[in-house]
Parts: structure tokens; C-alpha cells; sequence
């Protein structure tokens, strides 16, 4: 077995030899695609805007406004980010002012839904709890349910893309599947 991706540390052996023997047979990209097979809608940083607020409207409602939500081609997917959240405090006048960002790895733009919807929840709960602890986690599982699983579709299908450079999505939109293919325990 190759050695471990760092997108994969932290959950148990099983799951993670499990990714690696599928890499290894070249098998993942197809379960992924059976899982997650269609692609998005939202190409354009307008889209992306509307998206974002339209959950954060739903579930943040007294959270600050964001000034801006677009796609980021310079975020560093595999080793860095996947998404950013930033404030950016400013004095005018006698006022504090605070900007809020969100931005989105393009890599999310030839994505499963899901994993866009993932990206944007763990962005906005960013919003309100800044530490990745048990209250942010908490806050992700009320805006998506299944937030754990699609994090981990996703760290599988990085890992993908990290060891052939292929993207299950790009160009893709097959049939759609409700099999099960991968669980987190």
C-alpha cells in the first residue's frame, strides 16, 4: 500500500486502506461517479453568491453579511485549502467596519452538489464558531445532515485526483444512483 494521503489522516485504518486498495485498482472514480453523478449548476461568482446566501438565509439569518463570495483558482486544493473565510476589519470614521469573504476552490466548480453544499456550510459555519470543535462540527450537521459523509466522498476523491490527477466530474454527468458505496462508521 502506498503511504497514507494527508487528506485521509485522522480516520480509521480500515477506511482509509479501503480508499488506497480502490486508488490502487483503479476502481474509486467510478464508484464516486455512481454515488455523486451529476455536476452542479453554479459556474459564474453571481451563482455562487446567490447559492451561499440563499443557505446562509436559511440558517444564519442573524450572522454578519458577507461583502463577497467567489471562486478562487489560486487556492492551494490538496495542500492548503479547499475554501476560505476572511474578515477584514477597517476604522472609517468613528466606526468599525468588517468585511467577510467566502471563497471557493474552482475544483468545487465541476463538483457533485453535495460537495458544493459541504464546501459552503463549512465555510459559513466558519461564520459564527471560528475553531473546527465540537460546536462548529454541530452547526455543519444542522445545515447538512450528512456533512460527514460527503467531507469524506470528498478527502477520498482529493486523494484521487492527488495520486492519477483524475477528476471523477470533469466532463461527467451519468446516470443517476442511490447506492451506497463508501460509509464512514
Amino acid at each position: 500500500m502506498p503511504p497514507l494521503p494527508p487528506c485521509l489522516a485522522g480516520y480509521p485504518s480500515e477506511l482509509t486502506e479501503q480508499i488506497l486498495r480502490l486508488i490502487a485498482e483503479d476502481k474509486l472514480a467510478a464508484l464516486l461517479r455512481k454515488k455523486y453523478p451529476h455536476v452542479h449548476e453554479v459556474r459564474s461568482d453571481r451563482a455562487l453568491y446567490d447559492y451561499v446566501s440563499a443557505l446562509k438565509s436559511e440558517f444564519l439569518r442573524k450572522s454578519e453579511p458577507l461583502s463577497r463570495i467567489c471562486w478562487d483558482g489560486t487556492l492551494h486544493v490538496i495542500r492548503n485549502a479547499l475554501g476560505t473565510h476572511t474578515t477584514i476589519s477597517r476604522i472609517q470614521g468613528g466606526r468599525l467596519k468588517a468585511k467577510r469573504e467566502i471563497r471557493v476552490s474552482t475544483l468545487f466548480r465541476e463538483a457533485p452538489p453535495e460537495f458544493l453544499k459541504m464546501i459552503v456550510v463549512h465555510e459559513l459555519a466558519h461564520q459564527k464558531e471560528r475553531a473546527h470543535d465540537k460546536a462548529f462540527y454541530q452547526l455543519c450537521r444542522h445545515m447538512e445532515p450528512a456533512y460527514h459523509q460527503y467531507e469524506f466522498d470528498f478527502r477520498a476523491a482529493l486523494c484521487l485526483i492527488e495520486a492519477s490527477g483524475q477528476n471523477p466530474w470533469q466532463g461527467k454527468d451519468s446516470q443517476k444512483s442511490h447506492e451506497t458505496v463508501i460509509s464512514t462508521p
